[in-house]
């Protein structure tokens, strides 16, 4: 059986994602290609679709500027623009 990780997990990493993203001014296609992932990809990241792998967590932390713990944890002043 394949464990997939809480959804309430997936909304916090795909909110996040999505607001360091913009934040940075950044579009799903540009953050795709920085990161060398596929767009929709980055798509279905943000609608919390995937499931993603440590990996991977590592290459948005290191893309976007911040930590792998920042990208886990719901971030009470991050707006989204």
């Amino acid at each position: 059986m394949v464990r997939k990780s809480s959804d309430s997990l997936r909304v916090v990493l795909a909110e996040n994602i999505k607001s360091f993203r913009r934040r940075r001014g950044l579009s799903q296609e540009e953050l795709a290609e920085l990161c060398s992932l596929h767009r929709t990809y980055i798509g279905s990241v943000e609608r919390h679709e995937r499931n993603v792998t440590l990996s991977t967590l590592e290459v948005f932390a290191l893309t976007l500027g911040v930590t792998v713990p920042e990208l886990l944890t719901k971030q009470e002043n991050l707006s989204n623009i």
